[in-house]
């Protein structure tokens, strides 16, 4: 790689939704250090939804492709548009000499992911895949808290995502319009989230079963009904015969405060209820620079700690998250990779695992058995 020690990188966003301006746009703007806003790639501006009009000044602005990446100024791409587009994009931007940090769901396949990974290092780019939920406050803690070994050995963890929601996306929104086969639906959408944060604590499990609902009709994929589009998980990881991974997302939840986590361990539990605050903040249009930015509401929202002394009393506690680090950090940490300072802090290769586990709970619904997974 070229010397970069210093260097301020120009990025590049392709698409203008929420993705874009609430996730990405900020984030640049909160690290100038490592990146500065060069140009978007928005085809269609409308009245109510403008990159133009929103930054008139100091950012190019392309409607195709191909004079976006003939930019020679341009060093990173970050891709923003719907996850059936991305295989095709990532590797044009690839070719075109460009660096690329590619939203979630990466692709719609591990084999896809595979070629993507083979391409950049191919034409010597970083190739990085936005799990921005690795650095959510309340997954820092459990991380941490396995890292203590505050728990003993850990032998269950259900991670959760929630809600009630009787209603289906409204049209025009790819989460409830864009089919299981080109990338769409509660596993891609949201299971990639609790997916990787597994695989970032466990690896690669060993089996997978799972049922794929639609819980708003009451239907579930399998062999006699495999045109389900699921808006709701219900999988198992299994890493052997010592740990168990449940991984559960609803529509239908109605409850007052929402199940997050919950890890048992030979030693001690946690359970941790509500969503990490980012997201919301973000979309409240919470300052990154805030310092209220990422903790939780109030003190009624931290998580419950209960451990089991030597003389076998035990003991719970209410147990807040750690400091935050926030989806700057992923930012912050692609920048150093870019300078040669580091890893990718999400390469694609663990991306294509954690879509070979997705693709096993397919298969998983589609046969109603356990896959196993090497």
């Amino acid at each position: 790689m070229a010397q970069t020690e210093g260097k301020i990188f120009n990025v590049g966003v392709i698409g203008y939704g929420m993705s874009a301006k609430i996730f990405h746009i900020p984030f640049i703007a909160a690290t100038p250090s490592f990146f500065k806003l060069h140009s978007i790639l928005q085809r269609n501006p409308q009245p109510t939804s403008s990159a133009p009009a929103d930054y008139p000044e100091g950012v190019q602005h392309f409607r195709s492709a191909e004079p976006f990446l003939a930019d020679a100024a341009l060093d990173v791409v970050v891709l923003t548009t719907t996850p059936d587009t991305h295989f095709a994009l990532t590797a044009q931007a690839l070719r075109a000499g460009k660096h690329v940090l590619v939203e979630k769901p990466f692709v719609p396949t591990s084999a896809e992911a595979a070629e993507l990974d083979r391409l950049a290092a191919e034409q010597g780019k970083l190739l990085c895949v936005y799990q921005n939920r690795r650095w959510d406050a309340d997954f820092l803690t459990v991380r941490s808290l396995l890292a203590s070994g505050a728990l003993g050995r850990v032998y269950e963890l259900d991670t959760h995502f929630d809600r009630y929601r009787p209603s289906a996306p409204a049209a025009g929104n790819w989460k409830g319009e864009l089919p299981l086969a080109r990338g769409g639906t509660a596993l891609y959408d949201l299971g990639t989230h609790l997916v990787d944060q597994a695989y970032t604590l466990f690896g690669l499990p060993t089996g997978v079963f799972a049922r794929l609902l639609d819980q708003r009709s009451g239907r579930a994929l399998g062999p006699d009904d495999a045109a389900v589009e699921p808006d709701s998980v219900d999988m198992q990881l299994f890493y052997g015969p010592k740990l168990t991974v449940h991984v559960r997302i609803g529509v239908l939840s109605a409850e007052a405060r929402q199940p997050r986590f919950w890890v048992r361990g030979s030693e001690g539990s946690y359970r941790k209820a509500g969503l990490d605050a980012q997201e919301d903040q973000l979309k409240a249009g919470v300052a990154i620079a805030d310092a209220r930015f990422g903790l939780d509401a109030d003190e009624s929202w931290h998580g419950s700690l209960v451990t089991v002394g030597a003389d076998g009393e035990v003991t719970e506690r209410a147990y807040p998250n750690v400091e935050p680090a926030t989806y700057k950090r992923i930012y912050e940490l692609f920048g150093e990779a870019l300078r040669g300072k580091g890893p990718v802090p999400v390469p694609a290769s663990e991306a294509r695992d954690v879509l070979r586990i997705l693709e096993a709970a397919k298969e998983s619904a589609l046969t109603r058995r356990e896959v196993a997974l090497s």
